[in-house]
């Protein structure tokens, strides 16, 4: 996996979860559910990176 690749979905990541805590502590369920959202697409983003590694 590359450290681009990496460094972008844990970015990812991260501003997802400042994100969901934004929203929790406004009260702004869009902005808590968006953020949810970003992390997931992150982790995803990383796994498929891992597996596509694993199988070159």
């Amino acid at each position: 996996m590359a450290v681009d690749d990496t460094a972008k979905n844990r970015s990812q990541q991260v501003k997802g979860k400042a994100k969901e805590q934004v929203g929790k502590l406004t009260g702004n369920k869009k902005l808590e559910r968006d953020g949810q959202k970003d992390m997931v697409q992150g982790e995803v983003k990383e796994r498929g990176s891992k597996i596509r590694d694993a199988l070159s």
